[in-house]
């Protein structure tokens, strides 16, 4: 059975750092990027950052690059995100997907015959 487990959200101050996990079971992701997206309330969901094990590439949201870092351990299908300098606007639900891909400069899930996966996500709160 296929599953996508995230970990590792909290509540935090700003300036602080946490490192989120997703635990993935029943498939390798070395055909498409995986990924991570989020979710404010009565916000619209987000592509955060997601990377490829074919060739390394990643990607950034423009609101957090230079603060977030993505990183995946293929042997272990896990893939992490670092967030460092956290900010009051970083306070959202976060979830792991697979598989995504980036279309016209924007995160998507991508539609496929195996299908996509999502986690059931963590929370991650930033007090000012």
């Amino acid at each position: 059975e296929v599953q996508l487990v995230e970990s590792g959200g909290g509540l935090v101050q700003a300036g602080g750092s946490l490192r989120l996990s997703c635990a993935a079971s029943g498939f390798t992701f070395d055909d498409f990027a995986i990924g991570w997206f989020r979710q404010a309330p009565g916000k619209e969901r987000e592509g955060v950052s997601c990377i490829s094990s074919s060739d390394g590439s990643t990607y950034y949201a423009d609101s957090v690059k230079g603060r977030f870092t993505i990183s995946s351990d293929t042997a272990q299908n896990t893939v992490y995100l670092q967030m460092n300098s956290l900010k009051p606007e970083d306070t959202a639900v976060y979830y792991c997907a697979y598989p995504v891909s980036v279309v016209y400069g924007t995160m998507v899930v991508v539609t496929t015959a195996r299908g996509d996966y999502w986690g059931q996500g963590t929370q991650v709160t930033v007090s000012s």
